[in-house]
């Protein structure tokens, strides 16, 4: 592939609902590029970027791609995201280095629920967006109907820049809103000009009207311009389209076919006229590694090499590649790098990109292009890579917190090693899960972004790593508190020949504020107990409270007071007078009304109108408590609070309530008494399992 200078370079990410066609975009600009000799199809298996296995049987893109290709004077790095949404973080790592979002609609579908929740979670981001409606070929597509729910969705800076042109049901072509003038498709994706059809001219106008004045909005000269003429010219059109979409004061509308090849030249045009070019996004906020303090990155090719790891992969047939934006300088092959936070030095030893499955050689990649590294020693996803004598980081990837929890086992004993290591290095790879060990509850968690995000990570470890586990529901975990008060004594003697034991404390035992932990007072007055046993006293409470007397659960929020006691000057110890302590509590814990706790999560779910009833019905049957309620174009935003016991397998339940288009997101809150009858409940299975483990 040819040397591009940045201002010639395009970064694109396409995101948008699961199943609107962007892996059909993706392939249909890879035949328009002349990367492929065809348009590949995700449902035979053809596809040229969704090329993996599990991506063959599933008919669905599940780890991002990038493909390199040239349109015209242009290069574009095309960055093909997953629209499920257990892979968000695919989406989040891919917009973090692009400097534009295509989302893809659906022409039958319109804006969808995954759409909204992707465009919600780019928020952050300073990035150019626009919008490629998609199958216009469809039976009974309505464009005024689709258009109309991009708007709803979205705002006022919206606006068609193309109306496709229908005839019955057949999609036939496209009107340009800037230059007026109709195109014709043939079944090859060519086009001849024609006349705007009559039954749209008015249509056209309207929409053009709109164009003008959303890009005279953009610009305050342009804006002047408006007032004083009535009317922009075409040039001014350019231009404030061009300023309206850097700074996202514009979201244009393009419509095509992707796999009818219809609108993807157009689309090309599109990206390589108006999408800014890296230069022209303002410098990079990064800043001084380990001081936190703010450094503005300029995008230079002539500067000192600045990088940035969006993406690690290990591919069989092509190893382990780490995926870059260069934010700075210029990357030779050969050049030495220096990891900001290992402080190791890495070696560009080659320098790739790709297409598809097929890796390219780059002699060196110029600041604001994208490529890729392979086998690095001591790198992985969200690293900065330097120039040596740079002490400059660049921020991680924010990614969700993950949803989906479910504790795994190794099948073969033995195996807890390999499932820990796999993990681990899984987890450098994707930052969108974590992995937690409870020596408490004795399991490991797994928490995923949803079902189909723990079962790959599953297959991985498999596939990769050589280990099976099995997935079990999580033990959840419970606290136990008081809300009574007692003081109680307990005597520890105990004489077996030689030197005895001795150790006698009095405890008062109350309630501590709710979230201010576990308090110990020292009240005794005389030296009854001498200071050095105290300190074991102390340590017997705690170790008591690692299991309460309800569910065995770890003890919180009660205040100890020690106030008085006795000792033996032969047959006290450290060892005595913590048993002491430990059985006092105990005792005079059951003494004290306990109550068993549960923890609480904070629940949003954005779901189509249609679907709220059913949603909110359910959440009450899994006993949460709806805290309100917004709409967000044709949906509903959910918030509410909902027990953890009760979100096991949610996000499929949600799937199957909502037909797939419900989306949610939840965080720990805080713990919250267990109602009665559930405690019980809970209590008797704890025996149980207490039982099983002696037997």
């Amino acid at each position: 592939m040819k040397e591009f200078t940045s201002e010639k370079i395009r970064n694109l990410c396409l995101a948008g609902q699961r199943g609107c066609g962007k892996t059909s975009v993706a392939d249909a600009i890879a035949h328009a590029t002349g990367v492929n000799n065809r348009i590949g199809r995700v449902d035979d298996g053809s596809s040229f970027l969704d090329y993996m296995d599990d991506e063959i049987s599933r008919k669905t893109t599940l780890s991002s791609k990038l493909m390199a290709c040239e349109w015209k004077d242009v290069k574009l790095n095309l960055l093909d995201c997953p629209g499920h949404a257990d892979f968000i973080g695919e989406l989040l790592a891919c917009a973090r280095v692009a400097d534009a979002v295509g989302f893809v609609v659906s022409a039958p579908a319109g804006v969808e629920v995954g759409t909204q929740m992707q465009w919600k979670s780019l928020d952050e981001h300073n990035i150019a967006r626009f919008f490629f409606v998609n199958k216009c070929d469809a039976e009974n597509v309505n464009w005024k109907t689709c258009l109309d729910s991009i708007k709803t969705a979205f705002g006022k800076q919206v606006v068609a820049v193309e109306l496709p042109i229908v005839e019955g049901e057949s999609f036939k072509g496209l009107i340009d809103l800037l230059t007026m003038k109709a195109y014709d498709y043939s079944t090859d994706g060519e086009r001849k000009e024609i006349d705007i059809p009559a039954n749209l001219k008015d249509d056209a106008e309207a929409e053009r009207e709109a164009l003008i004045e959303v890009a005279a909005e953009a610009d305050d000269d342009l804006l002047e311009k408006f007032f004083e003429d009535g009317t922009l010219s075409d040039e001014d059109i350019v231009k404030g389209i061009h300023h309206g979409i850097d700074r996202q004061k514009i979201y244009p509308v393009l419509f095509g076919a992707a796999t009818g090849n219809m609108g993807i030249q157009v689309l090309l045009d599109f990206v390589a006229t108006y999408l800014p070019a890296p230069n022209e996004m303002g410098g990079a906020k990064a800043f001084l590694t380990d001081k936190d303090e703010p450094v503005e990155v300029s995008c230079d090719s002539s500067g000192k090499p600045l990088l940035f790891i969006f993406k690690t992969l290990t591919e069989g047939h092509l190893g382990e590649m780490a995926f870059f934006r260069n934010y700075s300088g210029t990357i030779s092959s050969g050049a030495n790098l220096k990891n900001q936070r290992s402080k190791s030095t890495e070696r560009a030893a080659q320098i790739y990109t790709m297409q598809g499955k097929n890796r390219l050689d780059l002699g060196k990649v110029v600041a604001g292009d994208i490529g890729i590294l392979v086998k690095l020693k001591d790198t992985n996803t969200g690293d900065t890579l330097s120039d040596a004598s740079q002490d400059i980081s660049l921020p991680p990837v924010v990614y969700p917190n993950p949803v989906m929890d479910v504790s795994i086992k190794p099948k073969a004993r033995g195996d807890e090693e390999k499932v820990g290591t796999g993990l681990n290095k899984l987890a450098h790879e994707d930052p969108s899960f974590k992995v937690v060990a409870d020596g408490a509850l004795h399991q490991t968690v797994l928490w995923g972004q949803g079902a189909t995000h723990v079962e790959i990570i599953t297959k991985r470890l498999k596939d990769r790593f050589g280990v099976e586990v099995d997935l079990l529901r999580p033990r959840i975990p419970y606290r136990e508190t008081i809300k009574g008060k007692t003081e109680k004594q307990y005597r520890h003697k105990k004489q077996s020949g030689g030197r005895g034991q001795f150790g006698d404390v009095h405890l008062r035992i109350e309630p501590n504020k709710r979230g201010a932990g576990f308090e110990f007072i020292d009240e005794i007055k005389g030296g009854v107990i001498p200071s050095k046993f105290i300190p074991a006293v102390e340590k017997g409470v705690v170790e008591a409270m690692e299991n309460g007397g309800l569910a065995g659960s770890q003890v919180v929020d009660v205040k100890v007071a020690l106030f008085y006691g006795s000792y033996h000057d032969v047959d006290s110890s450290d060892m005595a007078f913590k048993i002491a302590g430990l059985m006092a509590f105990k005792e005079g814990f059951m003494e004290c009304k306990p109550v068993l706790l549960e923890p609480i999560y904070s629940v949003e779910i954005l779901v189509p109108d249609d679907f709220t009833g059913d949603v909110m019905g359910d959440l009450s049957s899994r006993r949460g408590k709806i805290a309100g309620m917004d709409p967000e174009g044709g949906s509903q935003r959910i918030r509410a609070t909902v027990p953890q016991a009760e979100m096991y397998q949610y996000s499929v339940d949600l799937r199957s309530m909502t037909q797939g288009q419900g989306v949610y997101s939840m965080a720990f809150s805080h713990y919250e008494e267990v109602p009665r009858d559930a405690a019980q409940k809970v209590i008797e299975m704890a025996k149980a399992a207490s039982e099983d483990d002696k037997s």
